[in-house]
């Protein structure tokens, strides 16, 4: 009886909503006037206004991506691309946040994740900062931790040499130069030369409105010999239209550095999660990517390293879940251009009632990476006859000297484990529960423990129901 009281009190946690209540929103639809509304808004130099300007006519000049999951469902012309809530900006104490947004984040459990194991935290509702907060003990060492809006402000040369131009050009793709025409929000982190900062770094964005997108920009910087953590939550409430979420995260990390980037993204069955995250790695460093991804009707979603420096490593740990009317189309992608480079690539996907999972990966050897290593191992489970599961992956490799190594598998619960597990008084539900969740231990293991258990219970919760 206590796990349904759980279980229910988390499906109400992700799927409350408030009134929506704005300062400043946007027309419905995307337009000049609305991209230089936005930059106005926000008080942003010519520079900015510029790109986003440009950004909206490659956005205009290029395709729906066709490849992949059906997008057809996606009115474009039928979303909210800004929406600034009436709230202090940037409040720096919970207090200060509007009751029933302080409300939603307290159910989420971010404020006290932050007093238990934090280092510093952001939270975005709708299209703005609501609250952002760093311990004294990094500000004094030089870390820079704020919303992408302000650092635009305080700190325009190092945003401006590296916003949309190291890591993801504006015109990579179709629904990336939509973000940069209309991204809002997200988080700036600069961590100086040698600075190891030991406790993650957190950001929870929200999208509450209905019809809405969100467009949060992530920009890490990882300086020489530095480390850092950076966790984002993702969520909205279930709504009959259609939403957008088309964030980006770049991530520099430089020489003897090291980035860790988790994130659980649950959004609702009527987002289309159109993500781009992507690392460029310097000499002798590593870029780790944990994900999970549940939630979103349809998602496109895959992190990409770019192995720039010599001994540099990737790694890639992601969880897939799809069930009835999801599309779960996601993987990695990977660059080796250094010598002696290595990545390892681990995919866990989970389908039921008829969803579907892509592994849909990349892994490039350019002439001249020698000794580079790299291994992707996809894992499949289909739950039942009419679920799907597909590995698409693409190696192209121009030098000989390496060693790469793919195993894809696919399998289904077996009815000896069931058997087994039943003999020895286990119901048969929990049975399946408990075969998944060691189905996915090796990724959820890698999260930090409040979103393992987080993503367990999700997906128990998820299974309810999977027999009879």
């Amino acid at each position: 009886m206590a796990q349904i009281v759980e279980s229910i009190g988390i499906r109400e946690s992700w799927n409350e909503r408030n009134q929506e209540s704005f300062e400043i929103r946007s027309p419905m639809g995307l337009t000049e006037e609305v991209v230089r509304m936005i930059s106005k808004d926000k008080n942003e130099p010519e520079w900015m206004l510029q790109k986003r300007l440009k950004s909206l006519e490659l956005f205009h000049k290029m395709p729906i991506p066709t490849w992949g999951p059906d997008l057809s469902k996606l009115d474009l012309s039928n979303i909210y691309y800004y929406g600034k809530p009436n709230a202090n900006k940037n409040s720096r104490t919970w207090e200060e946040v509007p009751a029933d947004i302080k409300r939603t984040f307290e159910k989420l459990g971010i404020p006290e994740a932050e007093r238990k194991a934090l280092g510093g935290v952001g939270a975005q509702y709708d299209s703005a900062i609501v609250y952002h907060s760093l311990k004294k003990e990094w500000e004094e060492q030089g870390v820079i931790f704020l919303d992408m809006d302000e650092a635009v402000q305080k700190y325009p040369e190092l945003v401006q040499k590296n916003f949309m131009t190291k890591c993801i050009p504006i015109g990579d793709h179709k629904f990336i130069a939509l973000h940069g025409a209309v991204w809002s929000g997200g988080t700036f982190i600069y961590v100086p030369k040698g600075v190891k900062v030991n406790l993650p770094l957190q950001a929870y964005f929200r999208m509450n409105a209905e019809r809405s997108g969100q467009f949060e920009h992530t920009l890490i910087i990882v300086d020489d010999d530095a480390e850092v953590h950076y966790i984002e939550g993702c969520s909205a409430p279930q709504y009959n239209s259609n939403s957008l979420h088309a964030g980006c995260v770049e991530v520099i990390v430089g020489k003897r550095a090291r980035a860790r980037y988790s994130s659980v993204e649950n959004w609702s069955k009527n987002t289309y999660n159109l993500n781009t995250k992507r690392a460029v790695v310097d000499a002798d460093s590593t870029m780790e990517w944990i994900g999970g991804n549940m939630g979103s009707g349809v998602t496109m979603l895959y992190p990409c390293t770019i192995l720039k420096g010599d001994r540099s490593r990737a790694d890639h740990l992601s969880i897939a879940y799809a069930g009835h009317g999801q599309n779960q189309d996601t993987g990695s992608k990977v660059y080796h251009f250094g010598k002696n480079t290595t990545s390892v690539v681990k995919a866990k996907s989970i389908s039921k009632d008829g969803g579907i999972t892509t592994y849909r990966g990349l892994l490039k050897i350019g002439k001249g990476a020698i000794n580079s290593k790299s291994n992707v191992q996809c894992d499949a489970l289909i739950l039942d006859a009419v679920s799907k599961s597909d590995t698409v992956p693409f190696i192209d490799i121009k030098e000989d000297k390496v060693s790469v190594g793919h195993e894809a598998t696919v399998g289904k619960i077996s009815d000896e484990q069931i058997f087994y597990l039943m003999s020895r008084g286990i119901k048969q539900e929990q049975a399946m529960q408990m075969i998944v969740c060691g189905f996915i231990e090796p990724i959820i293991k890698e999260l930090p423990l409040e979103y393992a258990v987080e993503l367990n219970r999700l997906i128990q919760l998820e299974m309810e129901g999977s027999v009879g």
